[in-house]
């Protein structure tokens, strides 16, 4: 017989959601099902091919404290807050059926006075005369037994803030990783102003019950108190990881170039995995010798401000008679690395 889980976080850590997905995903008898409801503050979340220095302005979400959270599943780039609902259902094969997901959420928002339709296989959308506004983009994933649908809800999100984190200048990476779709968006607050997270959760919960003709009294999860998830510490531990959210990016490549007082540098750098593979620096400079070692010592190095600048300072104390040209050079380079 199949057991019902409702799970419902009460915390708003992107890392902490996205663990508790994954390790439920993982460790969840066969006969399970479960329905995980659950939504992030300030979050930019990637799909798990994707290059989070394509995707967004990371020096920018550093600077506003919005986190990335790289996601298990493929798909585009979002911004969350706490203007979003996020679900996941889980099952396992071959009750496993993302059809059935999509219409309990639809079912959920009639619920609720909202008439939204799917739209090819991953978008919820309202139709409204000649127009079509998306309010929820869903992924998948599927292992042999077991499967899972989650998505996301457009309540009351601050829209205005998509241009702040998301799509740097599409000339500064040549990236391999999967670029994001624009899409045009509505909130559900247009419809219903008074919708509420917690309206969306109720009318789910219903919805789900109903389908499943189950009575099942949802569980609180923080970070606080979660049961039943083995293995929900180290899974925490990768989710909030630097070599997660950033090391995990597809190779790319970033070239870019600069004039200055004394000469020019051309420089590209290959990156995989977030590590400087290989570091070329090209140099009209009567004295080459100083950029030819920083070249060197940028390879093998993380693709990350600090770890660049580390090597800067090397170099310098290694030459502090060009210590003038690479400050200069090291001031430009770290306002490109976001």
């Amino acid at each position: 017989m199949k057991t019902t889980r409702i799970l419902i976080s009460d915390s708003t850590d992107p890392w902490f959601n996205l663990a508790v997905e994954d390790t439920i995903f993982r460790s969840m008898p066969a006969n399970q099902r479960v329905l995980f409801l659950w939504r992030n503050a300030d979050t930019v979340v990637i799909g798990r091919a994707q290059n989070p220095w394509r995707e967004c302005k990371t020096d920018k979400m550093a600077q506003d404290k919005v986190k990335l959270a790289r996601r298990q599943t493929g798909g585009g780039a979002v911004f969350h807050d706490l203007g979003n609902t996020n679900f996941t259902f889980m099952a396992g094969k071959p009750e496993y059926d993302k059809s059935v997901s999509t219409s309990i959420v639809l079912n959920a928002l009639r619920r609720i006075g909202i008439n939204g339709v799917e739209n090819g296989r991953n978008d919820l959308v309202l139709e409204e005369q000649d127009s079509i506004k998306k309010f929820s983009g869903s992924a998948y994933r599927e292992t042999i037994d077991r499967g899972f649908h989650h998505g996301t809800l457009l309540l009351s999100a601050d829209l205005s803030r998509l241009a702040d984190y998301l799509n740097p200048d599409p000339k500064k990476l040549q990236a391999k990783g999967i670029t994001s779709v624009k899409s045009r968006v509505i909130n559900l607050n247009t419809i219903k102003p008074d919708i509420t997270h917690q309206d969306v959760c109720q009318a789910m919960i219903a919805a789900y019950s109903d389908y499943y003709q189950q009575d099942v009294i949802p569980e609180v999860i923080s970070p606080q108190h979660f049961t039943n998830l083995p293995g929900f510490e180290d899974k925490f531990a990768l989710q909030s990881s630097w070599d997660w959210n950033f090391g995990q990016t597809p190779p790319f490549n970033h070239r870019l170039d600069k004039r200055f007082s004394w000469g020019g540098v051309d420089v590209y750098l290959d990156v995989e995995k977030g590590s400087i593979q290989q570091a070329t620096i090209f140099t009209d400079a009567l004295d080459p010798t100083p950029i030819e070692k920083l070249a060197a010592s940028l390879q093998g190095q993380s693709y990350q401000q600090h770890a660049i600048s580390n090597r800067f300072d090397d170099v310098i104390n290694a030459y502090p008679q060009y210590a003038t040209l690479l400050d200069e050079v090291k001031a430009w380079l770290l306002s490109q690395i976001d």
